[in-house]
């Protein structure tokens, strides 16, 4: 049976989604608890890697798992068998074989927080990038909203990056505070390595007023990642949700 599992995880502890040599990722955690549940070694497929440090809200991976078992039992399962990881299972649904939490995806979102006051962040200190000098939102939106449509995004790829083409769709955009936090919310089919926090560091600087939107149309049209701002640290990041067609 094909499970999809939708999963809500603190990243601050784990090397990020990926198994990787050097610490405990979540696809690790995730796969040790299926296999103390199930007594098998399964491989689970992930709608978006995060790095170290990023979270998720609703993540969305899937297993192929022989024992005979039902959706709740295998949520359930999980949820003890992850712990005292700061992972959730939240969801699980049986799918058919032609789902791939990957592959099938229509859309992806994230999400970055900045804390934006002179006081650090003690509660959110995790979860948000600290910064102090004052940002304009208006400013920063009239920046985000050249980004919207299809672009070469080269500026805002990490040197890593494994995309065949630098060419992507920025459905959306929005910068929106409530109060001290200053969220940044996207969305699009795919994004390109360290995107989303090239984008938001880049747009920082527009806000901080070290950067005119002339500046930043000249570091967009440069195709040039040196062209750009900073990469935003990776605990703001976080990986909001995924769509899927309705049948599956």
């Amino acid at each position: 049976m094909r499970w999809k599992l939708t999963i809500e995880y603190d990243g601050t502890a784990f090397c990020g989604w990926q198994r990787q040599n050097n610490g405990l990722s979540v696809q690790q955690a995730l796969e040790e608890a299926i296999e103390k549940f199930s007594g098998e070694r399964v491989t689970l497929h992930v709608a978006g890697r995060t790095d170290a440090g990023v979270h998720a809200r609703a993540q969305v991976a899937h297993a192929d798992i022989v024992k005979e078992t039902s959706a709740d039992v295998v949520r359930d399962a999980l949820n003890f068998h992850v712990k005292p990881h700061r992972i959730a299972v939240l969801d699980v649904e049986s799918v058919s074989e032609e789902f791939h939490a990957r592959f099938s995806a229509q859309a992806r979102s994230y999400r970055y927080q900045i804390l934006n006051r002179r006081a650090p962040a003690a509660l959110l200190v995790d979860f948000v990038w600290h910064m102090a000098k004052p940002l304009a939102i208006e400013a920063m939106q009239e920046a985000a909203n050249i980004l919207i449509g299809q672009h070469d995004f080269s500026t805002f790829r990490a040197s890593e990056c494994q995309a065949n083409s630098p060419i992507k769709t920025l459905d959306k955009l929005l910068v929106v505070r409530d109060g001290d936090l200053i969220t940044f919310e996207t969305r699009a089919r795919s994004f390109l390595y360290h995107q989303v926090r090239n984008m938001v560091g880049t747009l920082a600087l527009v806000g901080t007023g070290q950067w005119n939107l002339d500046d930043f149309k000249t570091a967009l049209a440069a195709h040039d990642r040196k062209a750009g701002g900073p990469t935003a640290p990776a605990q703001g990041l976080f990986f909001w949700g995924v769509e899927y067609p309705q049948i599956q």
